[in-house]
């Protein structure tokens, strides 16, 4: 497992210090939180932020293949989300249960978040759907969840697919009409209790555009878990622990990486979830590394990166860590204005909303 880094340098390690929750804070208007997904992918709005020049470029995040350049690398995280909301009853009271499972431990046991929690100790069974499904709370967490391994007849994937729902973040308020949209067109490996959104706005076309104009695209792996978005709730970020999520880098896409970088071509990561993936990945030099484990990387200002040079990200929420991260490859005060110019601007935020591309 990977461990948090210290900001390089002490002068960045003192800045940090003085950051707190609030200084990641900003205003948003609830009718901006984007409820469906553009009605075509490529259509959302696209912000660039140069970090070599000031102002900001407003654009169609079908015109991000225009950034890109030959021998540039453009990173994929290949997850798929599975439907990891599952409702179902206490097998003794009959009382209403929701689990949301996290991550696959091996075998038949998942990390999961159980509501209500405290009605939920150690031995209690659960049942989903007509029995065929079942579940038993083995143990507690750190983080507040819940260890259970589930019983059943058939196959896990099926009754998940029969009993689950997409487990779409509580600000959106309604499953889309094709959930597939809560997917990336080139998802591939089931694992996520959330999508990486910023791959949302990709089209095979839009790809295949890309891949024409020389860039080559590669794809890791991130099974997005707690970490991605779990709430900060001390005032000192520092202070924040992150939740182990896992990931893997091929022997391919390392060796890709690593001769394009050779090259002098740019490392641009879809997504937050690529970041921390590549970052984890990444040797002192920035060389990538292949191979697979569990990562708890948090990413704040002071953050010195190895691995990236640009990031596609969407609009995120405030005072979460996703925001310290794109506030850690571009300046803090550049970041929260940009997302101050984004609600000027009328722009949609969050899962469904637009992208920001950051170089």
């Amino acid at each position: 497992m990977v461990s948090d880094p210290r900001p390089a340098g002490t002068a960045a390690f003192l800045e940090v210090c003085r950051l707190r929750l609030s200084d990641f804070y900003y205003d948003l208007p609830e009718e901006l939180i984007a409820q469906d997904p553009a009605p075509r992918r490529d259509e959302s709005r696209l912000m660039v932020l140069r970090r070599d020049r000031p102002g900001l470029e407003h654009r169609r995040f079908r015109d991000v293949a225009d950034y890109l350049q030959a021998g540039d690398t453009l990173v994929l995280n290949e997850t798929r989300v599975i439907p990891a909301r599952l409702v179902g009853h206490k097998e003794d009271t009959g009382a209403n249960i929701e689990v949301l499972l996290l991550s696959s431990l091996g075998g038949d046991r998942w990390e999961t978040l159980v509501r209500p929690g405290r009605r939920v100790p150690p031995g209690t069974k659960i049942v989903f759907g007509d029995g065929e499904l079942r579940g038993t709370v083995m143990a507690g967490t750190d983080f507040g969840g819940r260890l259970v391994d589930f019983q059943y007849d058939g196959d896990f994937t099926v009754l998940l697919d029969r009993y689950g729902k997409l487990p779409l973040p509580p600000y959106i308020k309604k499953q889309p009409a094709d959930p597939e949209r809560y997917q990336t067109v080139y998802a591939k490996e089931p694992g996520s209790a959330a999508a990486p959104t910023a791959g949302l706005h990709f089209t095979p076309e839009l790809l295949a555009e890309i891949r024409g104009r020389g860039v080559h695209v590669v794809s890791i792996l991130l099974h997005v878990g707690l970490g991605t978005f779990r709430p900060v709730q001390v005032d000192d970020i520092t202070e924040h622990k992150m939740h182990a999520e896992f990931y893997r880098v091929s022997e391919n896409a390392a060796a890709a990486i690593g001769s394009a970088r050779r090259k002098g071509g740019r490392v641009i990561a879809v997504g937050t979830t690529v970041t921390r993936c590549l970052e984890t990945a990444a040797g002192e030099r920035g060389e990538i590394r292949p191979g697979s484990g569990w990562t708890d990387i948090f990413i704040y200002p002071g953050y010195q990166f190895k691995a990236i040079d640009g990031l596609i990200t969407n609009f995120h929420l405030p005072q979460s860590t996703l925001l310290m991260m794109i506030s850690a490859l571009a300046e803090r005060e550049r970041v929260l204005a940009a997302y101050q110019e984004a609600v000027r601007m009328r722009y949609r935020f969050f899962s469904f909303g637009d992208a920001m591309l950051i170089l």
